[in-house]
């Protein structure tokens, strides 16, 4: 029985969440299921039993329901079977994390590549490992959590800088001592804003003051670059330049897991030092297989790709004529469409009226954002039709106004 010296141990998690209630930040999971469609449907979602066209999947590309993808699962399923039963370090690797690693490598243009089971584990991971105590990691103030997280725990210095804003970059860098080692640490697309920064300019901020620097491609891999498709590192001309490149899997790779690229003593130091790749069993075989044919998909079939641009410039046009140029940020640069509202229940009104109209996008709010800048977050895929863009705009309008 409780006592009055015994308080209930439970009680701050219930005020916790009935805050999150109150304030308009309490989160659940909606359940969104598939359904079978006709050609050109394949963005048709239910969601929580009602049905709308998907604008909340990460799905850039359209691969995740991709004959070839899939086909690759199967194979490396019937091949290694359905597990990988134990860390890499126990149980060793196949031939095909092997080929996997080596085929990031060499679309990254870099030496050599690590595979990881998740965006988050990676980042954590990577920055524990490469960052100790007198290292100071600089960060764009509107990081990924995980690259925050990553910082956090590493016991390095750690300074933030304003979001793209690289003059103050290099003001934090001074402050810096000289004979530390300083990181600088970005996401390339940044996943709420759709934007991204001068990659060049911030790589020459970085060599001006003996700085190393690691990109997360998560929201870039497959959507630029001229020759492989492989993020906006290549699209700037800088893989020899930057250290570490991380990425996903997850997104417009359309399967799951993460990967790190970059020369062969840093992949050697991570194998020796990052946590989540040491103490995590392996990703199974299914999920392997598909991330090879991905990488080897976006590489070899400009499809994909050039129907995304299609639509993205198209989104654009009709936003412009319906008058919401000023709420979308226009021009685009990325596949990203933030709609900022501000208020939290007013975004999550916002995002319930938009799926009664049979369209899923959800509402962020803080803490995934800064205070007052809850938003919708639309996210454009290769696989949403014309007929679904002018829907969603015609929704938007309405609504918005």
């Amino acid at each position: 029985m409780l006592t009055q010296s015994n308080p209930d141990p439970l009680a701050s998690y219930r005020e916790d969440l009935a805050l999150r209630k109150d304030e308009g930040r309490l989160r659940s999971c909606k359940r969104v299921e598939p359904i079978s469609a006709l050609d050109g449907e394949s963005m048709r979602v239910e969601v929580d039993g009602q049905s709308a066209i998907n604008f909340s999947s990460n799905d850039y590309l359209g691969l995740t329901r991709d004959e070839r993808l899939r086909e690759a699962a199967i194979e490396a399923i019937r091949q290694y079977g359905t597990g990988s039963t134990a860390s890499r370090l126990v149980c060793g690797t196949n031939a095909l994390t092997q080929s996997l690693e080596a085929s990031v490598a060499a679309f990254k243009h870099a030496e050599a590549a690590l595979v990881f089971n998740s965006g988050y584990q990676a980042n954590v991971s990577i920055l524990q490992a490469i960052l100790e105590a007198g290292d100071w990691v600089f960060c764009d103030k509107l990081n990924h959590a995980s690259l925050m997280d990553g910082c956090l725990l590493s016991g390095a210095r750690w300074s933030r800088y304003r979001h793209l804003d690289l003059q103050h970059l290099e003001e934090r860098l001074k402050t810096a001592p000289t004979q530390a080692r300083k990181w600088i640490v970005t996401d390339s697309v940044f996943s709420m804003d759709g934007d991204y920064p001068d990659l060049a300019a911030l790589v020459e901020i970085a060599e001006r003051h003996g700085a190393l620097v690691m990109v997360d491609e998560a929201h870039a891999t497959g959507l630029y670059g001229a020759t492989r498709n492989s993020g906006l590192v290549e699209q700037f001309g800088l893989s020899d330049r930057i250290t570490l490149q991380m990425g996903t899997f997850s997104k417009a790779l359309g399967g799951a897991g993460a990967y790190v690229a970059g020369s062969r003593l840093m992949v050697d130091t991570l194998t020796n030092k990052a946590r989540g790749f040491i103490y995590s069993t392996a990703q199974p075989p299914a999920v392997i297989g598909t991330a090879l044919k991905a990488v080897e998909v976006v590489q070899q079939d400009p499809g994909p790709k050039q129907r995304l641009w299609e639509n993205v410039a198209c989104f654009e046009r009709l936003a412009k004529e319906a008058g919401l140029a000023s709420r979308l940020s226009l021009p685009l640069q990325s596949a990203i469409v933030p709609v900022l509202i501000g208020d939290d229940r007013k975004t999550l009104q916002v995002s319930q009226t938009l799926l009664d109209a049979g369209y899923f996008a959800q509402g962020i709010r803080p803490p995934t954002v800064p205070p007052g800048t809850a938003r919708l977050r639309i996210a454009l895929s290769a696989a949403h039709t014309q007929p679904q863009l002018h829907g969603l705009v015609g929704a938007l309008t309405r609504i918005l106004n």
